[in-house]
Order: structure tokens, then C-alpha cells, then sequence
């Protein structure tokens, strides 16, 4: 008897960990089904979300990314990330070393590979989010408002996007000093703070 509970478990555990893995496509990324498929002219890209009442964040990923692997797995395939994020944000997935066609804010036509160089982006995942509106002149590097780096756990992930979307890179109140706030509220409320 404690035997058959004991493999009912496992099998629950393991048909768990399944559904909330992400789908690896041919390029070798993890694929989230809300992803948006694009041409990935950046500037139309923005325009796209703005007119959807969204703002849009770039993603850098490659083949074999351990991060990337773990933002699928744990960030993007948690329900409260996931929802935030889709509801307010139009998500773009950019590989590294691809050579897919890119259209940067400048007008240069570069390939994802060039782009990430051209850009500086050189750490996979990377985020990169976008003003609400596309300047002219300007490329993806110089525009975006906030870039992230890495992966990072649950509370610091989310509390960049909540940043971003609230807009406080306008503001006095730097990333940090906003993260360890909410951290203290989420104390407070007795729910975990300290990623």
C-alpha cells in the first residue's frame, strides 16, 4: 500500500514538473506558447504593444543556456509571473547566436547574432525593455529604459517587471531601493521577500 502511494506521488510529481516545462523549439529555446512571433523590426514591435496597451521586453537567449533554462522553468512558467507578464508586456525571444533577420531602431538591418553584438548584450537571458513609444535615431542599446542581465530568482524578476511598468526609471526611486520595498511589504504581508 505505501508503495502504490509512494509511485502515485512520484508519477504526480513528475506529470507536474512536465506541464510547467517549457517547450524546447528547433533552434534549441525554451518556447512559451504567449511568446509573440514577429518580424522583429523593433520599432514596429513597440508600436505593436503600445497599440495593445502593452510595453515590449526583449529576450536573449541561447542553445544550452542553464538560466534560460531556469526563467522557463521557475519565472516564466510560475502562474502569478506569467500572467503579469502577459498581461502587461508583448515578450519577443531573441537567440543569441541566430541569424534571423533584425531591424534595429536606427533602421540597420542586422542579423540576431550582429544585433546582440552591436547592442553589447553578451549574457544569456538577458531583458531588455523598451520605451512605450520607439525614438528615431537611436538604437535598441540607447533606448531601452532597463536592461536585466542573468537570471534572478522570483521576487527580484518580477519586481523589475512591476518597476518597469510602474515606470520608475522616470522616477527618484532607483531598481534597488524599489526591490528592497517591496521585499519589506511582501515581509510584511508574511509572504517570502528575499529573492
Amino acid at each position: 500500500m505505501i508503495r502504490r502511494v509512494f509511485l502515485a506521488l512520484t508519477a504526480l510529481a513528475a506529470m507536474s514538473v512536465q506541464s510547467w516545462s517549457a517547450e524546447i523549439g528547433e533552434d534549441g529555446l525554451h518556447k512559451q506558447d504567449w511568446f509573440a512571433l514577429t518580424f522583429r523590426d523593433v520599432a514596429e514591435d513597440i508600436e505593436a504593444a503600445r497599440e495593445e496597451g502593452k510595453r515590449l521586453v526583449m529576450i536573449f537567449e541561447q542553445r544550452g543556456c542553464i538560466y534560460c533554462t531556469k526563467m522557463h522553468e521557475d519565472l516564466l512558467s510560475d502562474p502569478e509571473v506569467a500572467e503579469f507578464i502577459k498581461a502587461n508586456y508583448k515578450v519577443v525571444q531573441y537567440n543569441m547566436f541566430g541569424d534571423e533577420e533584425v531591424t534595429d531602431l536606427d533602421g540597420e538591418v542586422l542579423t540576431e547574432k550582429t544585433a546582440a553584438r552591436k547592442w553589447g548584450y553578451v549574457f544569456t537571458p538577458t531583458l531588455v525593455f523598451l520605451p512605450e513609444q520607439a525614438p528615431e535615431g537611436m538604437t535598441v542599446a540607447q533606448a531601452a529604459v532597463s536592461t536585466m542581465p542573468g537570471a534572478f530568482g522570483k521576487g527580484t524578476f518580477l519586481d523589475m517587471f512591476k518597476w518597469v511598468f510602474e515606470k520608475g526609471y522616470e522616477g527618484d526611486e532607483h531598481f534597488q531601493k524599489y526591490h528592497a520595498r517591496s521585499i519589506n511589504e511582501r515581509r510584511a504581508k508574511g509572504q517570502s521577500g528575499t529573492d
